[in-house]
């Protein structure tokens, strides 16, 4: 039985290691990389920077006489931090956002040393996603988009990009996971473990059919480097954007003016639906178009305009994707319930400035209301504009402004940074005076205080103890 056993066991890790073999590329990665790395490119940014009058410029005649400019600025050249992809082969080029967030020029140079002067075309903060245009005097090389909605968890992809400056570099990996939110109004990332490092981003995520599925973005990572955690925008989200930005130079999202919340389990069975799915609408803008279509507080959103809304994360995606001045059909539940109501969609008004870094000083006024606004380990402000552009906060919310958050305190890990503290338990917060007084009311004898939060255009519930 032993002999038996031990042979069972042999023949078990044999097939094991063959089918791990089966799965890995036969021939690595070569072919692909000598088919897709051409249309991948380094981005070099240059921002100016003032002069003081009489200041020596670069020397005429030098390499670096180009950054000199008339009025006697020069430009500080930030030297191949980012990378990005070629999707047409007249200069249509991709990178990310905060790439070139900034740039007063901007240079593409690709895998063969050749150099281009980049125009910004447009590029979107929400999604991170910037397209590039440069003239050549040839047709480019380019890679094309796939289908990032037939992804599947565990199957192989790779990263073409140009990490810490070093030049063309491709690393490998799996897609751990799929719809990873992190803090955006439209997150829906593709999570892999793929090596992504500072100088990776804006570069293309392909499967093994070396179709771009996804743009490389973010990592998770305590140390800056990468700790096989990375995130990237999937095409089925970027491409929509890309195809606004080369239309318009801008993005053109709608918007219906609710909140929404997630369906759960409990929630779905008390309303008699049959398994937990769509939106849950929590409060309606008085001034948007979805006051005026008939949905109320409660309603729970199934589809928008013939699309299905699995949870509280699709709908906002599917109302920006819709074409604004659009009038479609919205199929809610209601109180045991089927309902269909006209809704006429209007435009998201977006501030597409650049955000100020984390570090940037606050105005005069902000900088008072933080002396006092702490509660429950939380800072909070009144909604001012620098803080609006800072943190991306929706037109349409209101409240006050979490700027800090105590890492001893029980809101660490709950509250972030831009979250809007809407409500507290119930009541809509006017002012940091209100809002203490409603938080001591609610939390007598320890009891726990219910948080409603705005972030980013999604509706939170959070408790938070003393």
């Amino acid at each position: 039985m032993r002999v038996l056993a031990a042979a069972i066991f042999a023949l078990g890790l044999a097939l094991a290691s063959a089918a791990m073999a089966a799965a890995q590329p036969n021939d690595g990665f070569a072919d692909l990389n000598d088919r897709l790395s051409p249309a991948v490119v380094n981005i070099a940014t240059a921002q100016r920077v003032g002069g003081e009058e009489g200041s020596p410029l670069f020397a005429p005649g030098t390499p670096l006489e180009r950054y000199n400019d008339l009025s006697g600025n020069r430009l500080r050249m930030q030297r191949s931090l980012g990378s990005g992809f070629i999707i047409d082969a007249e200069g249509i080029v991709i990178t990310n956002h905060h790439v070139i967030a900034g740039a007063d020029e901007v240079e593409v140079v690709l895998q063969n040393g050749l150099v281009l002067d980049a125009r910004i075309v447009g590029s979107d903060p929400a999604t991170d996603i910037a397209v590039l245009r440069v003239d050549p005097e040839e047709p480019l090389p380019v890679v094309q988009f796939g289908d990032s909605e037939r992804a599947r968890v565990g199957e192989w992809v790779v990263a073409i990009g140009n990490p810490f400056g070093l030049g063309g570099s491709l690393t490998a990996g799996v897609i751990s996971a799929r719809g990873r939110e992190i803090g955006g109004a439209y997150d829906d990332y593709l999570q892999t473990d793929v090596a992504i490092n500072r100088g990776n981003s804006g570069g293309p995520l392909f499967n093994m059919d070396g179709d771009v599925i996804g743009v490389n973005t973010a990592i998770f990572s305590p140390t800056g480097t990468s700790v096989g955690i990375s995130f990237s925008v999937p095409s089925a989200i970027a491409v929509p954007v890309i195809d606004q930005l080369i239309e318009y130079g801008e993005t053109r999202r709608g918007w219906i003016g609710v909140n929404v919340l997630e369906v759960t389990r409990d929630m779905a069975q008390a309303m008699g639906l049959n398994e937990p799915r769509g939106a849950l609408l929590t409060r309606i803008d008085p001034e948007g178009p979805a006051a005026d279509s008939g949905l109320e507080e409660g309603d729970v959103i199934l589809a928008f305009d013939g699309r299905p809304v699995a949870d509280d994360r699709v709908l906002p995606r599917i109302v920006a994707e819709t074409e604004p001045g659009s009038r479609v059909d919205v199929e809610v539940f209601r109180r045991g319930e089927a309902l269909t109501l006209p809704l006429n969609v209007e435009r998201l008004e977006e501030d597409n400035r650049p955000t100020p870094p984390a570090g940037a000083e606050l105005d005069e006024d902000s900088a008072a209301a933080a002396i006092e606004g702490d509660l429950f380990g939380m800072t909070l402000e009144p909604i001012s504009d620098a803080l609006r552009r800072r943190y991306r906060i929706p037109t349409d919310a209101s409240g006050l402004v979490v700027t800090e958050v105590d890492p001893n305190s029980d809101a660490a890990g709950k509250v972030r940074p831009g979250d809007v503290v809407e409500e507290i338990a119930w009541t809509r917060v006017e002012g940091l005076a209100q809002a203490r007084e409603l938080a001591a009311r609610a939390g007598a004898d320890g009891a726990p205080v219910l948080f409603s939060l705005n972030r980013q255009g999604q509706y939170v519930l959070e408790t938070l103890r003393r």
